[in-house]
């Protein structure tokens, strides 16, 4: 069973920082695992084990058709249409077939929205659970100890690393994501965006806002 893990409303006291979890995803050098990767995906092209046309072919269809674009396109006619919202919450991963958007990865979704009360923030303690047919392909940091520790412990710090400071009267609520079941965050829609129609409210949905990292960016 995933576990959440509620925090209360106030600011954190002054906590060592450790890594930071965000620098990683914009740093130039590969970490370890990544060199690894390279050195293995290298190997097996030169075995002729891997296709290297397959294989761009299947990030590319991550990176471009399995994006992070399909989870803003839940979010937006969540927050076009009420009686999507209201199917979305109660059973997020038939309502997201609606939109064709599933798959391996994402077969068991809980989708939880933010409010003026309470922030959700999704990590995966364990190791690196992630809806990859919602959000494509997970960034760096999401993966890194320092985040998936830090992320239940200090959820505030973490969050004003990534430049996202919080009234200091919402609550921060962390989801704990597992093989089984993985959570995606329903941002609350930007102000001033009441003219946008959903496909350009789902330009305002970024990876960092369904995670809970970030927030939409804002509307014209």
């Amino acid at each position: 069973m995933a576990q959440t893990h509620d925090h209360d409303a106030h600011p954190h006291s002054d906590h060592s920082q450790g890594d930071h979890p965000h620098a990683a995803h914009h740093g130039s050098a590969l970490s370890p695992m990544e060199l690894r990767v390279r050195a293995l995906e290298s190997v097996l092209v030169e075995k002729g084990y891997v296709d290297p046309a397959a294989l761009d072919a299947l990030i590319e269809t991550y990176e471009t058709q399995v994006g992070p674009h399909n989870g803003a396109r839940v979010v937006a006619r969540a927050w076009v249409d009420p009686d999507f919202r209201a199917r979305l919450l109660a059973d997020a991963t038939p309502a997201m077939r609606e939109l064709g958007v599933g798959g391996r990865g994402g077969e068991h979704m809980v989708v939880v929205a933010n409010t003026p009360e309470t922030h959700n923030l999704v990590v995966c303690t364990l190791c690196s659970c992630y809806p990859w047919p919602v959000l494509g392909l997970p960034p760096v940091w999401y993966k890194s100890p320092p985040y998936r520790a830090r992320a239940v412990i200090e959820p505030r710090a973490v969050l004003a690393e990534f430049g996202l400071t919080l009234p200091a009267g919402q609550r921060i609520r962390v989801w704990d994501s597992t093989a089984e079941l993985r959570y995606m965050v329903l941002p609350m829609r930007p102000a001033g965006t009441e003219a946008l129609d959903e496909a350009a409210l789902a330009a305002l949905v970024t990876r960092d806002a369904m995670i809970g990292t970030g927030l939409p960016e804002v509307g014209a």
